[in-house]
């Protein structure tokens, strides 16, 4: 017991120094200097260092270092430009490398989906419940017989240095200067968010140096063997196969007709609204198919094993793969119709991760892989695309290709919308530098684009010199430095814009309805009367 009491001591204390000065920095950073953007991934590599100089199983272990060069490529991430992606990155690879060498293997991602749930449950409280443990060991630690009262033991030395300290400071007065210089920070000064800051920085870098394990796990689905569900037998799955072939058959018959071939669409059905409306549904119906190929041809059953099934599920999934090729074209198809946006790049990553995991499960069963080997590939593709996906700017792909083909650049697409863009922020400002040089331009829409133009600009200047710097952003004001000096632009007439870069007050007049207002009728001449007419003058026209 006393080994492990010092075990448990010497081990706190070697985290602790590593931990308070991973608080001490952040405190120097977020609070003094109020710096991050970019420096978040700074503090990355920071607490990278902080992982490998306090936490000894990670120098020792190999398959840590592993999750550490994850965790430096996501850091590098954070310093080119910040984002919640890229720092969940980062946390979820420190929390590998820190968990690793308290497990043997790394065993499947079901598995350690739950040891990170845990890990980041427990991270908050970690410091708190190391604390209450060091109580305990302290407590049952052995003391000696007799023990002198703290409080007689300090009164004395205590009150007698207080008194002499005081008639010191009466009798000297450079030591009552100096006593009565020391000011203490009142109750209003007192900033709440710094205490705040201290305890979650605290709690980030403690999470790595004194991890803990999930106790229990739930298993992973085995998925092999037969499953006895009503209703399925071999006979069962080969009806259900041989319909559904026929099923799909028709809608990709249609896909190769309409959406692929271009053929005339019957009626009043556009190429837009067939292309939009089956985007979302037929991916559902992916799947869909992919649970049932889970569920009734699981490798090792009477099922998987028959050669007819076999080749009507090989079909069946090449269907479903052209099915999601089919709502790739859409999406694009839809979007060059009108606009494309960051969430529309994250949807077709998705399309393409359904298409992958078709395959991958088609290919389980013809090699009889375990359902950890399904988790974990699908996992490794899910990672790949994430990871390119933390150094791409998503928004500036959208902005610049909506700006490209916008109607007023001689596009196909809808007319340009300038208050997405301008709400886009900085990612949108190299697009409209690049749209605001085409020569083609009305003048009016030029001053609109030169508008919004202005404010990003302004914007990512603002951004730079308030510590959100990143490499990302310095490039991009740097690209923009060079175009504007090359363009020249004329300067901007003064007031309030709006978020499309139209003067507010100054917009243009929709045009006023025709107003058909019948003619002036001549005054009538009068004319002497006749004994012959005797009927009443005609009324005058209204």
């Amino acid at each position: 017991m006393i080994v492990s009491a010092r075990r448990f001591r010497s081990s706190i204390v070697s985290k602790l120094v590593p931990a308070v000065l991973l608080v001490v920095l952040g405190d120097w950073m977020f609070y003094q200097r109020s710096l991050f953007g970019g420096y978040i991934g700074l503090y990355g590599l920071a607490l990278i260092a902080g992982l490998i100089a306090g936490h000894a199983g990670v120098r020792r272990e190999r398959r840590a270092w592993l999750a550490v060069a994850a965790a430096l490529i996501f850091a590098g991430a954070l310093v080119y430009d910040p984002s919640l992606l890229g720092w969940t990155l980062f946390w979820t690879a420190m929390s590998l490398a820190a968990l690793l060498p308290r497990t043997i293997g790394f065993d499947d991602g079901w598995r350690w989906f739950q040891r990170l749930g845990w890990h980041a449950l427990r991270s908050p409280f970690g410091p708190l419940i190391d604390f209450r443990h060091a109580l305990k060991v302290r407590r049952r630690r052995p003391r000696p017989e007799v023990r002198q009262p703290l409080t007689p033991l300090l009164a004395l030395p205590a009150l007698g240095s207080l008194a002499f300290f005081a008639l010191f400071v009466a009798a000297n007065p450079l030591l009552a200067r100096m006593v009565f210089s020391i000011r203490l920070p009142s109750l209003g000064e007192f900033d709440i968010l710094r205490p705040i800051l201290w305890t979650a920085l605290l709690a980030l870098a403690w999470s790595m140096l004194r991890p803990r394990l999930a106790s229990r796990l739930l298993p992973t689905f085995d998925g092999r063997g037969d499953l006895p569900l009503p209703g399925v037998s071999v006979a069962s799955v080969t009806l259900s196969l041989v319909a559904f072939n026929l099923v799909f058959a028709l809608q990709n018959v249609m896909d190769i007709v309409y959406l692929w071939g271009r053929a005339r669409l019957p009626g009043d059905i556009t190429m837009a609204d067939y292309a939009h409306r089956g985007a979302y549904p037929l991916i559902a119906t992916a799947l869909l198919a992919a649970l049932f190929v889970l569920v009734t041809l699981r490798p090792g059953s009477a099922t998987a094993q028959t050669p007819a099934i076999r080749g009507l599920v090989l079909l069946w999934v090449a269907q479903n793969i052209f099915l999601v090729a089919s709502s790739i074209e859409r999406m694009m198809d839809y979007v060059g119709s009108y606009s494309l946006t960051g969430l529309r790049i994250v949807v077709l990553g998705w399309m393409w991760l359904v298409a992958f995991g078709l395959a991958a499960i088609c290919w389980r069963m013809l090699t009889d892989k375990s359902a950890s080997w399904l988790i974990n590939v699908n996992l490794g593709a899910a990672g790949i695309l994430l990871t390119i996906a933390s150094f791409a700017d998503l928004t500036a792909i959208a902005a610049q290709w909506n700006v490209r083909h916008a109607r007023e650049a001689g596009g196909t697409a809808v007319n340009l919308d300038l208050c997405y863009l301008y709400y886009s922020g900085s990612s949108a400002l190299l697009p409209l530098l690049e749209l605001e040089r085409r020569p083609d331009l009305t003048p009016r829409f030029r001053e609109k684009v030169q508008g919004v133009r202005s404010d990003l600009y302004a914007g990512l200047m603002r951004e730079l010199g308030s510590g959100q710097w990143s490499i990302h952003r310095q490039r991009m004001f740097e690209q923009a430095q060079r175009e504007l000096a090359e363009m020249n632009p004329a300067p901007l007439p003064d007031g309030p814009r709006d978020c499309d870069g139209d003067l507010i007050g100054h917009r243009e007049a929709p045009p006023q309805p025709i107003m058909m207002t019948p003619a002036p009728t001549a005054p009538a001449v009068p004319r002497a009367a006749s004994p012959a007419s005797t009927s009443a003058p005609a009324p005058a026209l209204r």
